[in-house]
């Protein structure tokens, strides 16, 4: 009976104190707890519900929506993982939440960071006590994050073999002129912290893939032209690969803004190259024996002399060509020939297309005339007739290998880009080609480029132009296997003199 009161007794002091407990907390009137405030805040943060977000916050910025947008679409964030820790109370009515996060950028994936929920009572609820390191540890203090656009580099424009072009290469203008045509829509990024009073720090960068593009330039043939004009001012060569049209070198000295590809000169002596197709399409053969006077004078029109008015007397046409034989020519020509005759011979050695190589160009012109004066001045490549040092290369290209090919710097994808189609391959006739290589040859062999240096098996043609304004231009077109060149010294004075001795340094250079 006795231990029944106590039972008794226990249970009415389990009551009373029970009900005080309630009434404690009745009359505190705290709303919910920490851990489901907790709980509710990063739910809602899950989800993107900034709004729910602020009503749980202790008297939020009124910017607190505005901050938290404005950094996901700063940060370009796609989407954000929280992973909650172990609630801790930090007091009697405060409590903290340490969480993981892991915001997912567009830019750069997935990004970590570590926070703390911060809790506490506030107006009789708990709340969340907001401030801006709870977005990110790294907004404390006034800090920002930012994302920064890193500018895409310039394309890259290498050699065929995939090497940087040489250095001091004289390239560099038309290389130049290409890049705009290979710069990428796309650029880097870096994700930067700024701290007032603090450098900027780069937390993550993706740097902008660079845009290599291949061209045709090729490393030892290009750094051998452009050692071989060193020390030679006003002075370009260009070279080409006979077999493709590939442009293997363009070293250009040029000045004034001079173009090796898009202006023309005089091309002098080296024009008789077409000149002697022309002939030989007429009927002449190497062989036939020819006057070389010092002076020829057209029938009732003016002189024109050799240089130094040298007399050779009879001499096979290959001699003649071998010697520039400017009498032998400016007789020939105007017996045996038309203008038409010599300008349909010059259109179908390339004057007068349209050269697409991937930074434009163009060959050369010769003007009709009625004027038997200004026929056989254009006949040794005087007159009126022009061409460029590029359109003289794909000249001796094409008796090299017996096609005129278009030159081109770059694939023939790229060059149909920028360009345009290129024109066609023009099959030349065999027997004036082969005609040509052997009056080609002897201009080495014992004409006027012999005994010069040049080293065996090379071919080529002389040029002396004279100008009005200066020295005369020298000119030296030729080839050696599957590798034509043009040499041009603009005002430099003759072909011997001043393109010759280019033509071997950069020979001998490879």
């Amino acid at each position: 009976m006795r231990r029944r009161r106590l039972i008794v007794l226990v249970i009415a002091v389990v009551a009373v104190v029970g009900a005080g407990a309630f009434a404690v907390l009745a009359s505190s009137g705290v709303k919910g707890s920490a851990a489901q405030t907790a709980a509710a805040y990063f739910r809602a943060w899950r989800k993107g519900d900034v709004q729910a977000m602020a009503r749980l916050a202790y008297q939020p910025p009124p910017n607190f929506v505005v901050l938290h947008r404005e950094l996901s679409d700063e940060l370009h964030v796609e989407s954000i993982q929280l992973t909650s820790g172990q609630l801790k109370s930090t007091g009697e009515e405060s409590a903290e939440v340490p969480f993981a996060g892991v915001r997912q950028l567009s830019e750069f994936g997935a990004w970590p960071f570590d926070g703390v929920l911060r809790l506490a009572v506030r107006d009789r609820a708990w709340k969340v006590l907001w401030t801006p390191e709870t977005l990110h540890p790294l907004l404390k203090g006034g800090g920002t994050l930012e994302l920064s656009e890193i500018e895409s580099s310039a394309a890259e424009l290498v050699t065929s073999e995939g090497d940087k072009i040489p250095n001091d290469s004289y390239a560099d203008s038309y290389l130049d002129q290409l890049k705009p045509e290979f710069e990428q829509a796309n650029h880097g990024w870096a994700l930067v912290s700024k701290v007032p009073g603090q450098p900027d720090r780069r937390l993550m960068v993706r740097q902008p893939e660079a845009k290599v593009e291949r061209t045709t330039l090729s490393r030892p043939v290009q750094a051998a032209a452009a050692r071989a004009l060193d020390g030679v001012e006003d002075s370009t060569i260009i070279v080409i690969r006979p077999s493709t049209g590939e442009i293997l070198a363009l070293a250009d000295r040029l000045k004034e803004s001079y173009s090796a590809v898009r202006d023309v000169f005089p091309p002098g002596s080296t024009f008789k190259t077409i000149t002697a197709a022309a002939l030989l399409k007429a009927g002449l053969n190497p062989s036939d024996q020819l006057p070389c006077p010092g002076t020829y004078t057209i029938p009732s029109y003016r002189p024109f002399q050799n240089d130094g008015e040298v007399d050779r007397g009879l001499v096979s046409f290959t001699d003649a060509f071998a010697y520039s034989c400017n009498t032998t020519f400016v007789e020939q020509a105007t017996t045996r020939l038309t203008v038409e005759d010599l300008r349909e011979t010059a259109d179908e050695w390339g004057f007068g297309r349209p050269i697409a190589t991937g930074i434009g160009g163009t060959c050369g012109t010769m003007a009709e005339t009625d004027d038997q004066n200004m026929f056989g001045a254009d006949a040794i490549g005087q007159g009126e007739v022009v061409a460029t040092p590029l359109c003289m290369a794909a000249l001796a290209a094409a008796v090299q290998n017996g096609t005129w090919r278009s030159p081109r710097l770059l694939s023939e994808k790229q060059v149909r880009r920028i360009d345009g189609e290129p024109f066609g391959d023009v099959r030349l006739d065999e027997r004036i080609v082969g005609a040509l290589r052997e009056m080609m040859a002897a201009v080495v062999d014992h004409g006027t480029a012999s005994e010069a240096g040049l080293p065996d098996g090379v071919a080529g043609k002389t040029g002396t132009a004279e100008v009005p304004d200066g020295e005369s231009h020298g000119w030296f077109i030729g080839y050696r296997d599957d590798l034509a060149f043009c040499v041009f010294v603009r005002h430099g004075g003759s072909g011997r003199s001043a393109a010759v001795p280019v033509a071997v340094r950069f020979l001998k250079g490879l």
